[in-house]
């Protein structure tokens, strides 16, 4: 008997939390179905709006890519108009060139037409004045060229005559005369220079042998050419050894 009452009792508790469960269960049914339909709902709407962003996302891709093809476009016209303008620019520049030498050349043309207009000649008297300028300045131009010759005839002898007259009287060179020992023989103590007659140098003259500002010897010269002259170590002069390269210059400079 109580083994049943115990059962029955037990059976009662267990429906009585069963019923109880139950309830529970029945409250929170609604509530677990609201989230549900909610996060639906907001799931939907997350959709929706993916797929508009998506939309959006897809025209601006496409409007990016023309904004950049037209960006591509303008910096290419920009480019070929700038490369236009340099062109444009260095055609101008040439023309202003060309502009300001035919400028000059016409007057010159002017200039030179109303100097002639202003002679009063006739272009035969002008062609016969030019021919006859041309003959005069061939004439001079011979003239100077036998002065030369006359003066270096006139030095020459002059030297020789020197010479003639007395030991004491030294040959004159010109002053700014200046040369270089090109050839040393110290055996017959003699050496070449590279200056002669057309420098102005004339047989005996003596010339002072120097280094670094320095004297070293002196020089008499035997044998004279056009540019070329060797001249022998005057004995008593030799204070070191001369070589090629030494300076030379006159020892009696004409005042």
């Amino acid at each position: 008997m109580l083994l049943r009452i115990s059962l029955i009792v037990a059976i009662l508790a267990g429906l009585g939390a069963g019923t109880l469960a139950y309830l529970e269960v029945s409250k929170q049914i609604p509530v677990l179905v609201q989230q549900r339909d909610d996060e639906k709902s907001a799931k939907q709407t997350a959709l929706t709006q993916l797929a508009n962003t998506n939309k959006v996302l897809v025209k601006t891709r496409s409007e990016l890519a023309q904004t950049q093809q037209e960006l591509a476009d303008t910096k290419s016209e920009r480019d070929k108009a700038i490369a236009s303008a340099d062109a444009a620019t260095r055609r101008a520049d040439i023309l202003n060139d060309k502009l300001a030498k035919t400028t000059q050349e016409r007057d010159d043309a002017q200039n030179q037409l109303a100097a002639y207009n202003s002679t009063g000649l006739t272009p035969e008297q002008v062609n016969k004045l030019n021919g006859r300028l041309k003959d005069a300045q061939a004439e001079i131009a011979a003239i100077t060229d036998e002065k030369i010759v006359l003066q270096r005839v006139r030095d020459r002898l002059k030297a020789q005559l020197d010479h003639i007259l007395g030991p004491d009287v030294f040959v004159k060179l010109p002053p700014d005369l200046r040369g270089k020992i090109v050839t040393v023989d110290p055996k017959w103590e003699f050496v070449v220079l590279n200056i002669g007659e057309l420098q102005g140098l004339r047989e005996d003259g003596e010339l002072l042998v120097s280094r670094d500002g320095k004297l070293i010897a002196k020089v008499i010269v035997r044998t004279l050419q056009k540019d070329r002259a060797i001249a022998n170590l005057v004995p008593g002069w030799k204070l070191g050894d001369v070589t090629e390269g030494d300076v030379v210059s006159p020892a009696h400079p004409a005042s």
